[in-house]
């Protein structure tokens, strides 16, 4: 439902300008039926706090459109007008709109336009944004079609980009056709449609190639916990926060960007791992830097505020303009330190940062900030001592009647000061002097001092604040009044000073932008060095093939008060499909989800909690492991991982890595197993790195046999009758211990007849599946391929070692020698299982029809071996 209103043009605009817009009403969905709006209302109450992706509420506005055809070509341009910076992409999608939808969750949009041409009728963009409608918490604004203009929107990049980069966004940006128009649409919107205006040349815009980093889905981010923890959101235990040791705002948004978007680019990578590996063995750059960047401000946002201005000032607007000022002030005195403390930087990134904080622009902008603005001046954070820096910011000499309004300023200060004074001598109180913004200034004493006798008549206004009374006079009120009128008059006196250094400010702050991004990557390389120097970490290798010793689960082992019992991780071609068995609570999610939070750790630039590390560049992670009812829309747990998985099985590729844990248990055994078998060989065949943890033995005993197929258990002790002692270590092959769901049951209160006459029924049922367990021929000629795909992979490997002639001779002699004998003893299983089977058939012939059970099990395991082959 489309409900239409205008937005009047500005007055700076031509009155030909036209800007129309149409709020999105998503309260019916395609299907026509009530549901609950997943549309922000512009009179809502803002995001604070976080969003679905642990974001903090930011103002950030994006414009989408699309190609017509088979695979849809999408273009993004993204305005973060709190952060002052523009971001451009276009994807080559499907038709599910994957990545589309991921990049919306990532920089999770306030407002998202959209062409009129694409809602009458829907286009599948808007359809399937409208959908995730309840996860993304924006608001739809449908404009007209003419604003998706590539001419005005390479216009806006050569007026609003920094003059030194230009040339290289134009490279980028290439043909990029549908990115250059949504551009043009965002920025029409911010102008017409905000009242905002941007300084010319002072806005940071890149290009974001969908290629260059790792896509990982909303339901991966939470299931992995990697922005937040499941069961509380304000918790520290999630990736995030174990990585968080960071001392700014923007170190923490640019760790929190690379969590969810790691790179994909192994010169970056091992350029990162360099300078961290720099951080760590120099102990005094890292103290240095680490003191140096404490209490720096968010200078994003400072900056942001400078250059991104209401078309209406108003003296709200000049007052955080001078703040603004100040902050810059304090931060460009922050550099120094930093420069000193880089002193000698080695590695490359470090040295780049390093010549960054010792451009001589910051200089020229110290001397601008010093020409207008007093050189004792700085900013303050409580509300009373920033509202007299600002009073005091501009130097003495630009405005004779500036200097007046500040001594009426003091004075009336001074007077109301001493008026608490009075009236706490006068009536033998404490009172205390205190100031907040709504009520300026007021009087405050303790609720003890009021036991024996009541509040003077004089105050009013009386509230009482947990053990304090506060409460102001009329006299009080006057003098609030009188400072409020002189504060407000040294502010519009100021403000030509604060616009005419402003204006001269935006020239520099291309490079002062520049200048906070090398502070960020290096507040997240401090706070990664801070991780690495108090835990085991070590810097991983960029290769081929994924190979750990002793990793560990770097959230788990954060909160465990015992030593983390470490595993080994090893996957190949030839073994990229792990089945990972076990008893329950045995450890098998821990131990493949540390296999996604390491490679996730590896791709942002951060040493990894193992022994050794070899990873290779991950360019999808997918997981399903969570086992929750959405119960908002009416999904049952079989249908909720049914829809993962589908989702999974939609976008899998052979650089992807896979975690499933646990599918098909919130359904039938039998239909679970069947479930599980299908979507276990659709995900061998996709060629990517899998860990498949299950209950079902049955599907590592059908799968085994498969090229590429390697099963692993989670050992566990069974010899104390009646008890089960967890190792939490990983081994090669099938969880050998049988009835363990029957043990842990035996430890409850249950009664012994119901555990016996239990343990009886899975004996029969165990005796029957042996005995009509067959081998197939295929299984046979399944086992020979694996077996000469091993012997590949073990040439290939040799092929790119070091070993020397010698040794490579004698290395072969044996690989053949092991070759023969295992192709012999399969040739043997071969002939015995022929034998067996012969045997078997003859005795079936002879039984009566009483096998109704055994030959259901048969046929079960029949058809489940010609799913395979």
């Amino acid at each position: 439902m489309l409900r239409h209103s205008s937005i009047a043009p500005s007055r700076s605009n031509t009155a030909s300008y036209q800007y129309t817009s149409y709020d999105y009403d998503s309260t019916h969905s395609r299907s026509g039926k009530k549901r609950s709006t997943s549309t922000r209302p512009s009179t809502a109450r803002p995001r604070t706090g976080v969003s679905t992706l642990g974001v903090e509420f930011e103002r950030i506005v994006c414009a989408v459109t699309e190609s017509r055809g088979i695979s849809p070509t999408v273009g993004l341009a993204f305005i973060n007008l709190d952060k002052a910076e523009g971001i451009m992409c276009q994807i080559s999608d499907s038709q599910t709109y994957v990545r589309t939808i991921q990049k919306l969750e990532v920089y999770s949009p306030t407002q998202i336009l959209i062409a009129n041409t694409a809602v009458n009728p829907f286009s599948n963009l808007v359809r399937v944004i409208d959908e995730h409608g309840e996860r993304l918490r924006t608001e739809l604004v449908v404009l007209d079609r003419k604003y998706w203009s590539e001419k005005t929107g390479m216009e806006y990049l050569e007026n609003l980009a920094f003059a030194e980069d230009l040339d290289s966004i134009k490279i980028s940006v290439g043909d990029n056709y549908y990115a250059v128009c949504c551009f043009s649409a965002v920025l029409k919107h911010v102008e017409l449609g905000l009242s905002l205006n941007i300084a010319p040349n002072s806005l940071p815009i890149r290009y974001e190639a969908s290629e260059g980093s790792m896509m990982i889905d909303s339901a991966t981010i939470k299931s992995l916990e990697l922005i937040q923890n499941l069961n509380n959101s304000k918790s520290k235990h999630c990736l995030f926060g174990l990585l968080n040791k960071t001392h700014s705002s923007m170190g923490a948004r640019l760790l929190r960007s690379n969590l969810l978007q790691p790179l994909t680019e192994p010169e970056t990578l091992e350029q990162r791992y360099a300078a961290l590996e720099e951080l760590t063995t120099n102990e005094e750059m890292f103290f240095g830097i680490q003191n140096a960047l404490k209490k720096f401000p968010d200078t994003d946002k400072v900056l942001s505020h400078l250059i991104v201005v209401p078309k209406n000032p108003t003296v709200k607007t000049t007052e955080q303009n001078v703040n603004n000022v100040l902050a810059l002030k304090d931060f460009v005195t922050k550099i120094e330190p930093v420069l000193v403390s880089l002193a000698g930087a080695r590695s490359h990134m470090l040295h780049t940062i390093q010549r960054l904080c010792g451009h001589p622009q910051i200089q020229q902008v110290k001397d601008l900030l010093n020409e207008a603005i007093n050189e004792d001046t700085i900013y303050a954070t409580k509300p009373v001592d920033l509202r007299n820096q600002r009073v005091y910011a501009v130097k003495l000499g630009f405005n004779g009647l500036l200097d007046v309004a500040r001594g009426t300023y003091k004075e009336s200060t001074e007077d109301a000061f001493n008026h608490v004074n009075e009236l706490g001598s006068e009536h033998n109180l404490p009172l205390k002097f205190c100031f907040d913004q709504p009520r300026q200034h007021f009087i405050r004493l303790p609720v003890s001092e009021l036991e024996d006798r009541p509040l003077p008549g004089v105050f009013i206004n009386v509230f009482q604040n947990k053990k304090n009374i506060e409460c102001q006079t009329l006299e009080l009120k006057k003098y609030n009044a009188k400072i409020y009128d002189s504060h407000t008059e040294v502010l519009l006196m100021s403000d030509r000073v604060i616009r005419n250094l402003i204006a001269q400010l935006c020239e520099y702050t291309p490079r002062l932008f520049k200048i906070s991004e090398g502070i960020a990557m290096l507040d997240v390389f401090i706070a990664f060095a801070s991780l690495v120097t108090t835990r085991d970490y070590i810097r991983p290798r960029i290769g081929e093939n994924l190979a750990v010793r002793g990793a560990r689960h770097p959230i788990r082992e954060s909160i465990l008060d015992t030593k983390f019992v470490p595993n080994d991780v090893y996957a190949t071609q030839t073994r990229r499909f792990q089945i990972v068995t076990g008893c329950n609570m045995s450890g098998k999610s821990t131990y493949i989800r540390s296999v996604a939070l390491i490679s996730v750790m590896g791709q942002i630039g951060c040493f990894v909690p193992a022994q050794q590390a070899c990873l290779p560049v991950i360019t999808q992670l997918l997981a399903r492991v969570s086992t929750d009812d959405m119960v908002e829309a009416n999904v049952s747990t079989f249908s909720a991982e049914m829809r993962e998985t589908a989702y999974i099985l939609n976008n899998v590729d052979k650089n992807s890595l896979v975690i499933i844990d646990e599918l098909g248990r919130g359904t039938s055994s039998r239909d679970g197993l069947a479930i599980s078998l299908a979507i276990a060989e659709a995900l061998v065949d996709s060629r990517a790195l899998v860990w498949f943890a299950t209950h079902f033995r049955d599907l590592s005993r059908i799968m085994s046999e498969r090229a590429g197929v390697t099963s692993m258990h989670l050992s566990v002790d069974t010899s104390r009758e009646g008890s089960l002692s967890m190792s939490y270590q990983v081994s090669e092959g099938v969880e050998k211990a049988e009835h363990y769901g029957l043990l842990l049951a035996k430890v409850l209160p249950f009664p012994n007849d119901l555990i016996n006459k239990a343990e009886r029924v899975a004996m029969d049922l165990e005796l029957r599946a042996q005995q009509y367990r067959k081998a197939s021929p295929a299984i046979i000629h399944a086992r020979r391929r694996r077996l000469i795909l091993h012997l590949k992979e073990q040439l290939r490997q040799a092929h790119q070692g070091r070993m020397d002639d010698a040794v490579l001779s004698d290395w072969l002699r044996l690989l053949q020698k092991e070759f023969v004998m295992m192709m012999r003893k399969i040739d043997q299983e071969a002939e015995e299982a022929r034998r067996l089977e012969q045997g078997v058939e003859d005795s079936e012939e002879v039984e009566d029809g009483n096998t109704e059970g055994t030959g259901e099990a048969r046929e079960s395991l029949s058809s489940a071996q010609s799913m395979l082959f």
